[in-house]
């Protein structure tokens, strides 16, 4: 086997741990009940029109495809995972917004080069695994003088302290793999663009989160619905002193972030022009 043969065959084990990894519990869940109002800020933000042609890239049950789609752009939400497509779906349908769902990797679109007018992306784009590649990728079909928008978790906030405390827990990420809060630093992102666009604008804002009375509320619904924190859960199993520990750092996290049963979840919410 040559070693592109390797890489290749690499690439498609990992980005089918992904996929199982989002079908489990349930993220819908998460989107729609936790942060429902992150999608529509996004397509407010990207000044989605009737009749624009729109991606959501990692758009899971269509937290900002569908409000794009009742805005009435033509939008095309794509995702990984099918298990959450077909979610969107059915959500689509309950909300008579009329959408394209495919099965896409974002390291990978099927779609023409400059085919939309405006690519985004919330809290989805962060987890491929290779930035610059997604990065890339996004760029490629956006047209000259579309926009870009993004909502990603920073790695101060709460989601991106989540994920270093669960890190220790987990299984080594693949050699290559970039930690997803990464999207939330300005200067990775930056970098990551480049000259390919212009008119950037950034800015961390919050999401209040008052779902969760106490930590150990906040630690189970995560458990059961977030695919990221059932996948951690499923590599300690086997040890309950490592479950225990788990839990009790899920625990603290959650104590340290929340005031008077309130949580505030930073994001670094970005639009920018692609150049002509």
């Amino acid at each position: 086997m040559t070693e592109a043969s390797e890489a290749r065959q690499a690439d498609r084990a990992l980005k089918a741990k992904h996929r199982a990894m989002w079908a489990l519990g349930d993220y819908p869940s998460v989107a729609s009940h936790v942060i429902p109002e992150l999608g529509p800020l996004l397509v407010q933000e990207c000044g989605v029109r009737t009749g624009d042609r729109v991606l959501d890239i990692a758009a899971g049950s269509g937290n900002a495809a569908i409000p794009a789609a009742l805005a009435g752009a033509d939008v095309v939400a794509s995702d990984l995972t099918p298990d959450l497509l077909e979610v969107g779906r059915h959500l689509a349908s309950v909300r008579g917004a009329r959408l394209e769902w495919r099965e896409a990797d974002a390291e990978d679109l099927p779609f023409a080069d400059g085919e939309f007018d405006v690519v985004m992306s919330v809290v989805g784009i962060m987890f491929a695994p290779h930035h610059r590649t997604a990065a890339a990728e996004m760029l490629r079909v956006c047209r000259a003088g579309g926009t870009v928008g993004l909502v990603n978790w920073t790695p101060e906030g709460f989601v991106g302290r989540l994920f270093a405390t669960m890190k220790p827990f987990a299984p080594p990420p693949p050699p290559g793999a970039q930690p997803p809060p990464l999207w939330g630093d300005e200067e990775h992102v930056h970098e990551l663009l480049g000259d390919a666009v212009t008119d950037v604008v950034t800015s961390r804002r919050t999401v209040r989160v008052d779902r969760f009375v106490n930590p150990p509320d906040f630690r189970e619904f995560f458990k059961a619905c977030y695919g990221p924190t059932i996948a951690v859960y499923r590599a300690v199993g086997d040890d309950p002193q490592r479950v225990a520990e788990l839990d009790d750092a899920l625990d603290a996290l959650a104590a340290e972030h929340t005031a008077d049963g309130v949580m505030e979840w930073e994001y670094l919410l970005l639009t920018a022009h692609r150049r002509g």
